[in-house]
């Protein structure tokens, strides 16, 4: 059986390459932490996606989407189904006066900077999130007063029963941290966005402000998932943990940011084990100080 559901995703994939067994994970998440997926598929084009998701269900393996892999904890043993990537083969990125057409395995970075270059103001915000836009939209992204819902005009989905179907902003319903995307288990195939004319000058200095904000207040010089707690309402995480005496607090090599505490980050050798385990802690520490529950921000895939 393992060997004919291989040789389908080799024929539904068609190139050599395309699909690579026991892929270790950590070499596509940021967290650099994660086993291998038992099947791990790039696919190119909206076809090749659908029938990667219908021969999943005719052969019964589980199948996850992934994009850069900023956002996700994957377990030390792996993933016992098929990771699917849309990122290297999915990231193109054209402009058309002032409306951004992008693929879901685009960069915020990427898109952000292109927007920039043609003086087109709006995705500021996005100009230091690692995420791709895929992702960016089923958690509606957002940074120093900016999210994904301000500029996002629509977007190109695929249901889980393999129709594509355009869904418009209101539509997408961006909350905080969340969309009708996340809730309905559709895949992002590609979006449009709406930005505005600005000062070329005045767009890249407001990107650089904010690249040297991050550099001094966030640990980019170390593996993590970036924010690793949503923000509990009428709180800041990263104060919460702070307060709790938690700054620094280390098992293992996952540990709570000096430097942020809103970020447990990995010092090197870190498992995933490491950092649940350092997770719960702060969460029962948090709770049994203040009173209130944390919850995580970052994905989990594999446990």
């Amino acid at each position: 059986m393992k060997q004919e559901f291989y040789e389908r995703l080799r024929e539904i994939l068609g190139e050599e390459g395309q699909v690579q067994i026991d892929e270790p994970l950590k070499k596509h998440t940021t967290f650099r932490i994660g086993g291998p997926a038992k099947y791990f598929c790039l696919p190119r084009t909206p076809e090749q996606l659908s029938g990667i998701i219908a021969a999943c269900r005719t052969f019964g393996e589980s199948c996850y989407i992934l994009g850069n892999g900023s956002n996700v904890l994957a377990s030390d043993r792996g993933y016992d189904g098929v990771v699917i990537q849309l990122f290297q083969n999915w990231n193109e990125i054209r402009i058309e006066g002032k409306t951004l057409y992008a693929r879901s395995g685009a960069l915020l970075v990427k898109a952000a900077h292109l927007a920039a270059k043609e003086g087109l103001t709006g995705l500021e915000f996005a100009s230091g999130i690692p995420g791709t836009l895929g992702g960016a939209l089923v958690m509606n992204a957002g940074a120093y007063g900016g999210e994904m819902k301000d500029v996002v005009r629509e977007a190109l989905i695929l249901k889980e029963d393999g129709e594509q179907i355009r869904l418009s902003k209101e539509e997408l319903d961006l909350g905080y941290r969340t969309s009708s995307v996340a809730r309905e288990h559709y895949i992002v195939l590609e979006a449009v966005l709406d930005l505005e004319q600005g000062d070329k000058k005045a767009i890249e200095a407001r990107m650089q402000e904010l690249k040297e904000m991050r550099t001094g207040k966030q640990p980019l010089e170390y593996a993590s998932a970036g924010s690793t707690f949503k923000r509990p309402e009428g709180y800041f995480a990263g104060k919460l943990i702070m307060d709790a005496g938690l700054r620094g607090f280390r098992i293992g090599d996952a540990q709570v940011s000096e430097k942020h505490c809103g970020f447990v980050i990995n010092r090197g050798e870190a498992t995933a084990q490491d950092v649940l385990e350092l997770v719960s802690h702060v969460q029962q520490e948090v709770r049994r100080q203040f009173g209130v529950n944390l919850e995580l921000e970052v994905k989990l895939l594999g446990f």
